[in-house]
């Protein structure tokens, strides 16, 4: 299988139950993780004692800090509409939305304050005097409508006449740190702000051979909320970003350390039918915000210039930094460095929280990782945020090597250091002529804890070293549990287990030769 950049996600739902090849109801699917996730969850007390000693930088960082706490105040939980998985808090989201579309009191065109689609004429000032103090709808027809970097007030619409046929495009003079499309403040924040359909060109080729195409920091997207409450960002396509393609965050990023996070983070953002490619790091990340839920959207080819070459960690979905409470329905990625990868830098408080249904990685390197930076060794402090991840119908096909990051070893699955994680009902599938080096197609490693996997099929990872690599030694895995796995003309052993682990429990691994069932 192949997924170019014009993939439609709002296709995923259906081909991911093609591979999976499972007509068990998405409620029955939901509930039975939820499940495995209550048998295998626990809860760890962390010392303060094991805190490691705060830099001077992360000093200065924790003056916008305040603590990480890993439970959900409101408790929601996952329910289902129609064939998606969604978060309960929708509902509150839907009725935000309402509220958007009875507060709205102009709908204009920006037109009719003088903005020209013909993609040399500068429309910021028509865009400007078209958003006001907000309270309206602004349509933009088709064309392209080149600005300058714009800032959407509260209460604000913003439309366009479909993805392709409405471009807002950087300005050729507009800054490397440019922000594309924004809300206005930062400091106070702003609601309910929706985007819908239409392209967002960040224009990097004015850029030139700059090696570097970020500014550091949250600017350089092409979409970035920063401490909004109730957001929507609705089938928009974003093109070469010098950072991300679309930035759910808080005010500043905060890398205050392990057990804080940025204070002014958005809440209650939905991102549905987004896509994007030629990003310079991620397609879509979060950091230090609350209640995201991104659905049926795709991510492919990054350019990776955000960092150095060969070592670009540019991913399709990325949950970053301090976020909290996010939900992945039924995305697609495809050639990027991960599919999905909920993380955290080493001096910041890891994502918690995460919900995933429904994901179909093709040719990404690494389709599923899961890693708190820094608190994998033994001599590292053990993670003090990096808990609880809900994975169910996850399709990884024929991970591969790139040059985005050199010599990182092609996988289905890694997950590092992060505890309370319950995978249910997924595919690996390699390609049986690509030479894997005998590494494993999925791997539970480096401290992680209390990891459950059950009813998966790996198949076709002839020349790995195993289906499933459970580690051990000093970094060791303890408390993993693997039931009802199949791997069907794959790798020699199903199933390694490092001498060292502790508590490791296997239950109905079977091997096949062939595909006839």
């Amino acid at each position: 299988m192949k997924l170019e950049k014009d993939h439609d996600p709002r296709l995923n739902a259906a081909w991911i139950s093609r591979y999976l090849d499972d007509r068990t109801p998405l409620e029955k699917i939901t509930r039975e993780t939820e499940q495995f996730f209550t048998a295998i969850k626990k809860d760890f007390a962390l010392s303060e004692h094991a805190r490691r000693k705060m830099t001077f930088t992360e000093r200065l960082w924790s003056f916008f800090a305040e603590p990480f706490s890993i439970e959900d105040e409101h408790n929601f939980g996952t329910k289902v509409e129609g064939n998606q998985a969604v978060p309960e808090w929708k509902d509150r989201l839907d009725a935000e939305y309402r509220k958007l579309g009875a507060t709205i009191q102009r709908r204009v065109n920006v037109r009719d304050y003088g903005a020209v689609g013909d993609g040399e004429t500068d429309c910021t000032e028509a865009f400007k005097k078209a958003f006001g103090a907000g309270a309206v709808e602004v349509k933009v027809p088709a064309g392209v409508f080149v600005v300058e970097g714009l800032r959407l007030p509260s209460w604000t619409r913003l439309v366009g006449a479909g993805k392709g046929r409405t471009v807002l495009k950087l300005h050729p003079k507009a800054s490397r740190k440019t922000r594309l499309l924004t809300n206005r403040n930062y400091v106070s924040g702003n609601r309910n702000i929706a985007v819908e359909k239409l392209t967002l060109d960040w224009n990097v080729e004015r850029l030139g051979d700059i090696e570097m195409t970020s500014a550091g920091g949250n600017y350089s997207s092409c979409l970035t909320y920063a401490h909004v409450t109730y957001g929507w960002v609705i089938d928009v396509d974003a093109l070469n970003p010098g950072l991300h393609c679309f930035d759910i965050t808080a005010s500043l990023y905060n890398y205050a350390g392990d057990g804080l996070r940025g204070k002014r983070g958005s809440r209650f953002v939905w991102l549905d039918g987004v896509t994007g490619s030629g990003f310079g790091d991620d397609g879509l990340t979060t950091h230090h915000s609350d209640y995201i839920f991104v659905s049926n959207s795709h991510f492919s080819d990054p350019s990776g210039r955000a960092h150095k070459r060969g070592f670009s960690n540019s991913n399709g979905f990325e949950v970053d930094d301090g976020s909290r409470h996010v939900w992945l329905s039924d995305n697609s990625s495809t050639r990027c460095f991960g599919g999905i990868e909920i993380k955290a830098h080493a001096n910041s408080s890891a994502a918690s929280g995460v919900h995933i249904s429904g994901h179909l990685s093709v040719h990404d390197n690494r389709s599923f990782n899961f890693r708190h930076i820094g608190h994998h060794k033994k001599e590292d402090p053990e993670s003090r945020s990096a808990f609880n991840i809900r994975a169910q119908r996850l399709v990884s096909i024929e991970p591969i090597e790139t040059p985005l990051y050199e010599g990182s070893t092609p996988r289905s699955l890694v997950v590092s250091g992060y505890r309370n994680v319950a995978i249910n009902r997924f595919l690996f599938v390699g390609n049986p002529d690509y030479d894997y080096k005998r590494q494993p197609a999925a791997a539970i490693q480096y401290r992680a804890a209390c990891v459950l996997l059950a009813n998966g099929v790996v198949r076709d990872f002839t020349t790995a070293g195993a289906d499933l690599s459970i580690a051990g030694g000093e970094q060791s895995a303890r408390n993993v549990r693997v039931q009802n796995l199949v791997s069907l003309a794959s790798a020699e052993q199903a199933v390694t287990v490092g001498r060292g682990s502790e508590l490791v429990q296997l239950e109905d691994i079977r091997k096949r030769s062939s595909h006839l069932w």
